[in-house]
This record gives C-alpha cells, structure tokens and sequence, in this order.
C-alpha cells in the first residue's frame, strides 16, 4: 500500500468519524471540535486530489472563520441545549427515516459507479500543461467566466444589503448622532464660559 492510499484513508476515517461525533457528541463544545476534525481532513483529501486551493480555502474559511465562530457563539450564549434535544427527539423517527433514505441513494450511487476513462483528459484540457491549478482557476474565474463572477458578486452585494435594510429598525428611544448637526454648530451658542469663584462649585 502506498503512501498516498494510506493517508486518503486515514483522512477519510477521521472524516467520517468526525462527521459521526459532530452528530452525537452529548458536548456542543465537543461536537464543534469533531467538526473542525471533519474539516481538516475534507482538506486532506482535496490535496491528495491535486486542489490545495480549494484545501487551503477549506481550512482558512471554514475552520479558521465558521467553525471558530460556532465554538464563540456555543461558549458564549446560554443556550438550554436540553430542551433543544426534547424537542429533537420527537422528530427522531422521521430523522432516520430520512438518514436510512440518503444511505440508500450513496448505495445506489456507489454499486453504479464508473470511472470515466476521459475524465483526466477532459481535466487536462481545462488545465493546460505546465499551469498549477490556482492559476488554472484564476484563468477561469478571470477570464472566461468574469462576466458571471462580477454578476454572482453583484447577486451576493444585492443579498447582503436587502438583509440590512429588512432588519434595520428605527428606534426613538435611542440617542443617535447627528453628524451635521455636530458640523453645523454655532460655537457662540455651544459654550458658555462661566466665572467660577474660588472655594464654589457650578
């Protein structure tokens, strides 16, 4: 056995065995560490596939930003995690019903499974000889695609501000700054100067 058969399954062992602990850890804390366990080895797997960009991403966003916050927000709110699980266990018939579901389709999809003999040539065609793969996808995303990747990002701006406009809620009881008010002042009418005597107070 190999050097590299070897590591892909370990990293998919403790993939899978992350992804099992994430789901039935008694622990929130602990269950958001199998998932950065889980994470760490998808990245694993996307080097041994040749896309350690795509790994690189995997780990920076998703274990570095997501999952840190998920361990902030757990370790920060006071969340009653045990009438969360009352309330998760009378959906647990329909859970498994559903689970039992999705391991029949990855049977189904497993038993069916073909390599295609053009795969790596179609691959090779997409990325040219020579040309790493965060090249290659740079070439792609900036240059045949750039119109549609502005246009997902303007799609994304577009979603971002309609989420802060729909939440945004103006309050009377707050105090706010006015920063014209601030600019336009008068300051003959701002300060007032006062004598005060030795010994007394204003």
């Amino acid at each position: 056995m190999t050097i590299a058969a070897m590591s892909f399954y370990l990293f998919a062992v403790s993939l899978l065995v992350g992804g099992l602990f994430t789901v039935i850890s008694r622990n929130p804390v602990h269950s958001v560490l199998w998932l950065i366990l889980s994470f760490i080895s998808a990245a694993g797997l996307f080097v041994l596939l040749g896309a350690e960009f795509v790994a690189m991403l995997l780990i920076i966003v998703y274990v570095g930003a997501v999952a840190v916050l998920f361990l902030f927000v757990v370790m920060m709110l006071d969340v009653d995690f045990a009438e969360l699980k009352a309330e998760m266990a009378r959906y647990m018939p329909l859970a498994l019903l559903i689970g039992v579901i999705l391991l029949m389709q990855f049977g189904l999809v497993f038993g069916a499974w073909e390599a295609d003999a053009g795969a790596m040539a179609a691959r090779g065609a997409v990325t040219p000889e020579g040309v790493e793969n965060t090249a290659a996808l740079g070439l792609l995303l900036y240059d045949k695609y750039f119109i549609l990747f502005q246009l997902a990002g303007l799609i994304l701006l577009v979603a971002m501000i309609g989420a802060i406009v729909l939440t945004l809620r103006h309050r009377t009881d707050i105090k706010r700054q006015d920063v014209l008010a601030q600019m336009y002042r008068d300051p003959a009418k701002a300060m007032e100067l006062r004598d005060v005597k030795p010994g007394q107070g204003l």
